[in-house]
């Protein structure tokens, strides 16, 4: 490990991280769950722990942008891990590393939930203004979160449609894809990881996604836990709740349909349930939800 970490081109970095490359030869390495995106390893030092990401597949972000915006968020006090440093390993992959910040928080219950919700809430509340450093992004709605959805025109008319009706205002910070395995959990302490997407959005979205995600693949019940502690911090009107619900949801159905989403074996029998009772999508077919490529 000693000649791997020394030789990484770090483009900014810490001065723990230059302690820490000191004693590069006394590291311990573990895999930990691997991404779609990266590599992911669990770094040990004696009692202190951290996480080296490295992007080595056919994705390459701008790793440079994810460690500012984790830097800025961390010192203003948001829940995500602090960063060390970043930069090139020798085959030309992006790096970077962070604190160690616990287990993905994959059992959940009304107290964990709660949390959450106040922690997303805190994100999307946060005055982009207090970034200044930080360019954060802003992309075209349904080019990004509909990624190849010219190959699926009855998805693309029905995300446009409703994308109009929504009166989207990409003016806050989002994650993006805020789901409970880019959360962790150490003891009482969450901290949101994977900030590859983070940038200026539409709030109401952001939310919906992550209970579409929570009422497909825990329970409605758990969904409304969770719907009820954000609404607390930050309530959304019910004819906007409606879009941006339908808007996730057909997200879920594109990604389904190019095989990028987990299935169980009630999981379709959970989305139709969701897309008969949105006012938006009631009038899908069955064909519509289970058309393939």
């Amino acid at each position: 490990m000693i000649d791997w970490m020394t030789r990484v081109d770090w483009r900014d970095r810490k001065e723990q991280l230059d302690a820490l490359l000191v004693y590069a030869d006394k590291l311990t390495a573990h895999d930990l769950n691997q991404g779609f995106e990266a590599e992911v390893v669990k770094l040990t030092f004696g009692d202190q722990s951290y996480v080296l990401k490295t992007w080595s597949k056919h994705s390459k972000p701008d790793i440079g942008y994810q460690y500012r915006l984790l830097d800025a968020l961390s010192e203003r006090g948001l829940s995500v891990s602090k960063p060390l440093g970043w930069g090139m390993n020798p085959e030309g992959d992006p790096v970077l590393l962070t604190t160690y910040d616990g287990v993905p928080a994959m059992r959940v219950n009304k107290k964990k939930l709660t949390i959450l919700a106040q922690i997303l809430s805190a994100i999307h509340q946060m005055d982009v203004k207090e970034l200044a450093g930080v360019q954060l992004p802003k992309y075209d709605f349904i080019g990004y979160f509909f990624p190849g959805a010219e190959g699926h025109p009855d998805v693309l008319k029905a995300a446009e449609r409703i994308a109009e009706m929504a009166d989207m205002s990409q003016h806050a910070i989002i994650h993006a894809d805020f789901h409970l395995g880019n959360i962790l959990e150490d003891g009482e302490r969450y901290t949101v990881i994977d900030w590859t997407n983070g940038q200026l959005g539409d709030p109401r979205y952001d939310f919906a996604w992550s209970y579409i995600l929570l009422k497909i693949y825990i329970s409605e019940r758990h969904a409304e836990m969770f719907r009820a502690a954000y609404y607390g911090k930050k309530p959304i009107p019910q004819a906007s709740w409606e879009c941006f619900e339908a808007l996730a949801c057909l997200r879920w159905v594109l990604l389904q349909r190019y095989g990028s989403v987990p299935m169980a074996p009630n999981t379709m029998a959970t989305v139709e349930g969701i897309l008969q009772s949105n006012v938006h999508l009631s009038a899908l077919t069955q064909e519509f939800l289970y058309r393939k490529i």
